[in-house]
């Protein structure tokens, strides 16, 4: 099956190159072979313990950066204070989350800063080297000043289709794309990675509902439960009492039919989901994790999902599974009200679920294997808005994992401002590094072949830099 699958990527991919080397005339054959045979050994997968999982955590609704990552010394806290008023953190608060990178540097305006003081295990990460920040990130089409922002010449300084709007700029930074985007670049990174996996399937997994970021043009999105696979009821199940019924249901639901193709298409939907419940939950039995994910028992849905990701992690061998992309979610990002209780709440689940996910991948072996990175549908104003904030655009976001250079910032820190030329308005943060650059170095530790990089990342050749060596 996933022989089968890997085919159609190839040559898709070598029919996208072709029209990009048609320029190089006779050396264009000889470029097109060595791209694809440079893409084939950086995505296949070597020897049975070469695995690799990116997991994104997603947060749904716009996470606050500033009351995320604050700052902390008496200068930048006085404008952070001056700015947010009665959202702010108190900065005695903030003493115990102080963040010391592990080799001393200089940021804008010296700035200092400290996690908000629900993420503690956050700090504990950071100071252990495995949890990177990676400040003022968000989508961009090119690489944009304040100026050329304000110019209104889309055609020379092109935006992000219609910033500041939830479904797009999830959209956005899922997929690269507005709302209707179909392809994500996770699911792309999965297109490269299927014919390494036992079950092409299982290459692509969310456990936070459906998701763009998953879907691939061949990689198809495999939804799971916290509990395991979902089942198709009533199938395995009597209906009305009754096991004939239940068995005819399952063969109405799954016999060929190949005269009539749509038909024949959710037969076989139906089938391969049917089969791959047993095979998931079988592997699944296999795994029991003696890290506690109940920190919060039954009021943590992030906690979860990232334990049932731990879990398939866990069942790699038993699925034949070597390179994975997840998806999780946590929601109610999006405080415009009440920011001070709702935003506090949220991060304490992050702060356990991600820290209780590493220490899981510390037990299975595979810390230095699986990266897990935030990512949001934007941030928001620095300036109170009376009781909460609004949509903004860039934000800072977290990598966390064995394989991360941590302990340090990577980017530029922007000014605590509502005035200074890297932002747009009312403390909205204009990106100073591309999602496109956050996903390529993600991408590249994946083990995705530099010449697919232009492919999955369309944007990327805009930008001056692919890889900003968080990983």
């Amino acid at each position: 099956m996933s022989a089968a699958i890997a085919m159609p990527i190839t040559r898709r991919l070598m029919l996208k190159r072709a029209a990009q080397l048609a320029g190089l005339g006779a050396a264009a054959s000889l470029a097109m072979s060595l791209a694809a045979i440079g893409e084939a050994a950086a995505a296949e997968a070597r020897g049975e313990e070469d695995y690799k999982a990116l997991v994104c955590i997603f947060l749904m609704g716009g996470n606050d950066h500033g009351n995320t990552l604050v700052p902390y010394d008496p200068a930048n806290y006085a404008r952070y204070r001056a700015i947010r008023g009665a959202i702010s953190h108190r900065r005695e608060d903030l003493a115990p989350t102080l963040i010391a990178p592990r080799v001393p540097q200089v940021l804008t305006d010296d700035l200092r800063y400290a996690f908000a003081p629900q993420l503690p295990r956050f700090k504990t990460l950071f100071d252990g080297g495995k949890l990177a920040v990676q400040l003022n990130v968000g989508p961009l089409a090119v690489p944009l000043t304040r100026a050329q922002y304000e110019s209104g010449n889309r055609a020379l300084h092109p935006l992000p289709p219609k910033l500041f709007s939830h479904n797009d700029q999830q959209s956005v930074w899922q997929a690269g794309g507005g709302e209707g985007a179909s392809v994500g670049w996770g699911g792309r990174f999965g297109d490269l990675a299927l014919s390494g996996n036992g079950h092409a399937l299982l290459t692509c997994v969310s456990a936070g509902g459906n998701a763009v970021f998953v879907s691939g043009e061949q990689a198809l999105q495999y939804q799971i439960s916290p509990l395991g696979a979902i089942p198709v009821k009533p199938i395995g199940e009597p209906l009305y009492a009754s096991a004939a019924i239940g068995e005819a249901l399952r063969r109405l639901i799954t016999e060929p039919r190949p005269q009539h193709h749509f038909e024949n298409e959710l037969a076989i939907v139906a089938r391969r989901s049917i089969e791959m419940e047993g095979v998931v939950n079988r592997a699944l039995e296999g795994v029991a994790l003696r890290t506690s994910f109940d920190l919060a028992p039954g009021e943590n849905e992030l906690a979860d999902q990232m334990r049932i990701v731990a879990r398939l992690i866990g069942a790699r061998r038993a699925l034949g599974s070597r390179r994975q992309v997840f998806f999780v979610s946590l929601a109610g990002f999006d405080t415009h009200s009440d920011l001070a209780i709702k935003h506090a709440e949220l991060l304490a689940k992050l702060d356990e679920a991600a820290a209780a996910f590493y220490l899981a991948t510390v037990e299975l072996g595979v810390a230095d294997k699986v990266t897990a990175f935030t990512a949001s549908d934007f941030g928001r104003t620095l300036v109170n808005n009376g009781d909460g904030s609004d949509h903004g655009w860039g934000g800072h976001h977290m990598v966390i994992g064995g394989a991360v250079r941590g302990g340090r910032f990577y980017g530029t820190a922007p000014h605590v401002s509502i005035e200074s030329d890297d932002q747009v308005g009312q403390g909205r943060l204009l990106p100073s590094t591309a999602s496109d650059q956050y996903a390529a170095t993600l991408a590249r530790w994946f083990g995705v072949g530099e010449d697919a990089l232009r492919i999955v990342l369309p944007n990327l050749g805009n930008f001056d830099r692919a890889n900003l060596g968080f990983v």
